[in-house]
């Protein structure tokens, strides 16, 4: 005899509580609800139709309450005995409500859409970008847009769970470790906003420990000897390109400082700051 399902109540559903793991409530007739490590509570409903198993979003709680998951489980299967399939009439895309004033709107389809992980994520780092400089916001942005947005950018904030970035990241490290670790600052970052913002309840990105091993430093080579110094300057002082490149690496040397501050060096910090600058 197969087991039946208990209703569940409002009070389970609104005392429902996140783990590290996502977990389902069944209700019954193939509605369930999917509470995330992030805090979010999705109804989800299950079903065969043509012979095959699917999934149907139904919204968000508390934006759908039980009783409005009911209904709308209700409505599919009377739409699978009409021979329909529920997916094309009363998926998340197709979901509209009429304002009083009589128009049209796609109310759960435009929450969705502006609590995507890409969403969230731009709208931080767009919080974020007057504190960093232009080179690192501009990497920042190319990263998340090269290795993340492709992954999970789609997905709504609160269906991005721990596993998922874990798998994200280590993904990366393989290619490059330092840029792994520089997505792991921005995925903390991304979700500490959504939480200030009440989409999440909770940070998955958290506790990164063990996840990804530690970066260590690289020495740029360079010459020790002294008789390959003297060659190296030696070249320096034969170089027939662009004059203010060499004067650059003649400079170099003396001043013992990166390329990017030899380049914005100004005349006022130089020794000779007192002449008229070089025309």
């Amino acid at each position: 005899m197969p087991r039946r399902t208990l209703p569940l109540t409002d009070l389970q559903v609104s005392k429902a509580k996140p783990t590290s793991k996502e977990y389902k409530l069944s209700d019954g007739g193939g509605l369930f609800l999917l509470v995330t490590p992030s805090g979010g509570k999705l109804w989800k409903l299950k079903y065969s139709f043509a012979g095959k198993e699917n999934k149907l979003s139904l919204g968000s709680y508390p934006t759908v309450s039980l009783a409005d998951a009911r209904k709308k489980r209700d409505e599919a299967k009377q739409y699978m005995s009409n021979g329909t399939d529920p997916s094309a009439s009363i998926g998340k895309k197709a979901i509209k409500q009429k304002s009083e004033n009589g128009r049209i709107i796609e109310q759960e389809q435009i929450e969705y859409a502006a609590r995507t992980f890409e969403k969230v994520a731009r709208d931080w780092h767009a919080s974020r970008v007057s504190e960093w400089s232009e080179s690192h916001s501009d990497r920042l942005m190319r990263q998340l847009e090269r290795d993340v947005f492709p992954e999970i950018g789609s997905r709504h904030i609160t269906e991005v769970s721990f596993t998922d970035i874990v798998q994200l990241l280590r993904k990366v490290a393989i290619r490059t470790l330092e840029t792994a670790h520089r997505l792991k600052i921005a995925f903390h970052g991304t979700f500490r906003y959504a939480m200030m913002h009440g989409y999440i309840t909770s940070n998955p990105a958290t506790d990164f420990r063990e996840v990804l091993p530690a970066v260590k430093p690289k020495h740029m080579a360079a010459p020790t000897n002294p008789k390959k110094v003297s060659e190296l300057l030696r070249a320096i002082d034969s170089f027939s390109g662009s004059f203010i490149v060499k004067c650059a690496m003649q400079l170099a040397p003396m001043l013992f400082c990166r390329p990017g501050e030899l380049r914005h060096a100004e005349w006022c910090e130089s020794a000779c700051k007192n002449d008229p600058p070089i025309a």
